[in-house]
């Protein structure tokens, strides 16, 4: 017989809009399974579960402090008919503190009935001359729900209840996984799970409960303005009402948005264990990249399954295709699914996909050692350079008219690179190489072809290294400090270290541009690399690693992303945060192309 074991989920603190999903461990007469092992409607040796998840919605709760009982109402809320979840309050001391924001829920209601009688002008008048003299009823003891609505609608049905131990439960789901919603902040959630025979339809033994902790609101973190680079007079909020940007513009996203397998306590140990959960990180992830409505994203540390079971399908409902490389797998001896890669989307109304190309620098490694290496250091040489980073390069077309043009008739095309470069900071010959093979590659695309390019990605190598040197100056310098680790010699002679693509930080605008708001944004740049102060904080690092560059013969810079500053953090010590669920700062640019020079 099929019997529950026990019964947890991934974080006992939900979030609002973050999926609940209970992790069952069942027995059977032969082995012990999981419920990954039972489909929830199909039967397993003539059982399956049943779920009930329930909320203690009866108790009110404080709607400044949601993790707080409400030990008063305002009154006025009720008589106005404002939400009633927003009258409740925690104690008086947090009803006056709330005072001058909680005032503007009635002037506004106040505005909206003012045509429709003295009444309420007179109900209105009580509160909107100070804060003193507020009506307010006190919730004491058990209160009973007419003392808690004053008369007014109460705020959840009764109609589907369980009493038990003088508490009142409320279902509010009946499948495996739950969503909290704004209704549940501040309540208790029961989770149920019962084995039910297939047959018969009876419950067998008693169910197995888990209560979570109080829901809370999902972290909200300051909206990220657009900062014109060319002279604009005004800052251009991104949100999710609509992409903001000039015709014949476009925009580039890039963000490594760390791979759950890599997010573990033991590395950030100083983020909530519920905000560094993946149910939790995912969504407050999505929502972050919706909102900055990029035509373009490029994003890294995007684990396989994760690409084909969440990135993928929700941003198609976004109207993006999605393109992705996985890394290779010949150094990675983990779960072949949770292996992470690079991720490219674009919107589908305004690019069409041209041509994909796929570097895996474990194969230029091959054939490197095969013509560059002695034969007796072959096996060495792989060992140092195969390291299964890869990167992935999208040819696009826009279908957007680029104004300024001149050839109108054109087809306009786009090169946009996306890579992820190894992480080990002892192997800068690695990084310098697989930097040097990457823009070695784009090279040969833009030989065979006029067309604007970005490079884009976490290059693991800070502002002055060799690898970024090469990058933004087109070369590296023989005496640069990361030449001297070159054990195989690939790096040599310096003077191959070079390449022909004239990249440009698109950072480095916010340095050279004018308009408003550029002062602000220069004091979180570093002056002497033209580059972000940081694009990476944890507790160990805080420095730049990401970058967005482009061919400045062909593109120009019309607005940037604002960058964070330590205000902007919220008095966290470093990333992830509940906030923000990368270590990583994302990083975007509008662009507009532009003639090339006539040569």
């Amino acid at each position: 017989m099929l019997s529950v074991l026990r019964v947890h989920l991934p974080s006992d603190i939900p979030i609002v809009g973050c999926e609940l999903t209970p992790y069952v461990l069942l027995r059977r007469p032969d082995k012990t399974v999981t419920t990954d092992d039972v489909p929830e409607f199909a039967p397993l040796d003539g059982h399956f579960l049943r779920y009930r998840i329930q909320s203690d919605r009866k108790v009110a709760v404080c709607s400044v402090h949601p993790s707080e009982q409400a030990t008063l109402q305002c009154l006025g809320c009720v008589k106005a008919k404002i939400p009633i979840s927003k009258s409740y309050h925690c104690s008086p001391k947090c009803f006056s503190d709330a005072w001058q924001h909680h005032r503007v829920l009635h002037d506004r209601a106040a505005s909206s009935v003012n045509e429709n009688g003295n009444e309420e002008e007179e109900i209105f008048g009580r509160f909107n001359s100070t804060g003193s003299g507020v009506i307010s009823a006190s919730l004491t003891g058990s209160a009973s729900s007419t003392s808690l609505t004053n008369g007014s609608t109460p705020l959840y049905p009764a109609a589907v209840t369980q009493r038990s131990g003088g508490e009142t439960w409320f279902e509010v789901g009946r499948s495996k996984t739950y969503t909290p919603t704004t209704d549940d902040i501040g309540h208790v959630l029961k989770f149920e799970c019962v084995v039910i025979d297939a047959e018969t339809k009876l419950s067998l033994g008693h169910p197995h409960t888990i209560l979570t902790s109080r829901v809370i609101p999902a972290p909200c973190p300051s909206p990220r303005h657009l900062i014109p680079v060319g002279g604009a007079d005004m800052m251009a909020q991104l949100d999710s009402d609509g992409r903001i940007s000039s015709p014949g513009t476009f925009t580039v996203l890039t963000y490594n948005i760390l791979s759950d397998s890599y997010a573990s306590s033991e590395l950030y140990s100083y983020c909530p264990s519920w905000a560094l959960s993946w149910p939790y990180r995912r969504q407050n992830l999505l929502r972050e990249i919706i909102g900055y409505r990029a035509d373009i994203v490029c994003l890294q540390e995007v684990q396989s399954d994760h690409f084909d079971d969440f990135f993928a399908p929700e941003l198609d409902k976004h109207g993006y295709q999605a393109l992705y490389k996985r890394k290779t797998n010949e150094v990675y001896s983990g779960n072949i699914h949770t292996i992470d890669g690079c991720a490219t989307f674009f919107r589908r109304d305004r690019f069409s996909h041209v041509k994909k190309y796929e570097v895996e620098f474990n194969k230029a490694a091959q054939s490197l050692t095969e013509v560059a290496v002695q034969t007796t250091q072959k096996k060495a040489a792989l060992n140092r350079l195969v390291k299964d980073n890869v990167a992935l390069i999208v040819v696009l077309e826009a279908k957007f008219t680029n104004q300024g043009a001149d050839n109108p008739g054109k087809r306009q095309l786009l090169c946009v690179a996306n890579t992820h470069v190894n992480v080990q900071q002892e192997l800068k010959d690695v990084k310098i190489w697989q930097v040097h093979t990457l823009l070695k590659g784009l090279e040969k695309i833009a030989a065979s072809a006029d067309i604007p390019m970005l490079v884009c990605g976490d290059f693991n190598a800070v502002p002055g290294s060799a690898s970024h040197s090469l990058l933004a100056m087109g070369k590296v310098d023989p005496l640069h400090p990361d030449l001297v680790v070159d054990p195989l010699a690939i790096l040599r002679p310096h003077s191959k270290l070079t390449h022909q693509l004239p990249l440009v930080s698109a950072y480095s605008a916010f340095l050279r541009g004018v308009g408003l708001g550029l002062e602000q944004q220069r004091r979180r740049m570093d002056p002497t690399t033209n580059e972000p102060s940081f694009t990476n904080c944890t507790r160990d690092f805080i420095g730049t690693l990401d970058y967005i560059f482009y061919t400045a013969d062909s593109l120009t810079v019309e607005s940037l992303l604002e960058l964070l500053d330590e205000d902007s953090l919220r008095k966290d010590t470093a990333l992830p945060s509940p906030e923000w669920s990368s270590d990583h700062v994302a990083l975007l640019a509008e662009f507009r192309c532009v003639p090339r020079p006539r040569r």
